[in-house]
């Protein structure tokens, strides 16, 4: 599928004492490009609790540190869709230098898992969804 890219922009929040990103936030920023994945194929994750009854979780993540990313710099956070599975989303995301062809900062496969919203079971995605996800326009 293709690339998505959202920007980011480094926050003095997003930082550790030494002024450089601290390693959880990436999750953050792979956690928004994903959202803003989604929504830019008009799926919003509230509708689809409400709507569906299906909620996304993280099952598993891969992540490496490549380069330090730094207070106040642009960024750019890719999502594609590596895998669509009966009950799971796997996502291959880059944290980049926005405008750069640097290096990237941190890259990791994100492995999402469909619930049932009341239950908090693996549920399998519904037909309809999965053709709008897998939809590549």
């Amino acid at each position: 599928m293709a690339e998505f890219r959202w920007p980011v922009r480094v926050y003095y929040e997003d930082t550790d004492s030494g002024g450089v990103v601290y390693y959880a936030n990436y999750l953050k920023f792979m956690e928004r490009a994903r959202t803003e994945w989604l929504r830019s194929r008009g799926l919003e994750q509230d509708r689809l609790r409400e709507e569906q009854g299906i909620i996304f979780a993280v099952r598993a993540a891969e992540i490496e540190f490549l380069r330090p990313a730094r207070f106040n710099q642009a960024l750019e956070v890719t999502a594609r869709l590596a895998e669509a599975r009966r009950a799971s989303l796997s996502f291959e995301q880059v944290v980049y230098p926005a405008g750069s062809s640097e290096a990237p900062c941190c890259s990791g496969r994100i492995r999402i898992a469909c619930l049932d919203a009341r239950s908090f079971r693996p549920r399998a995605l519904p037909s309809s969804l999965l053709t709008e996800i897998l939809d590549d326009d």
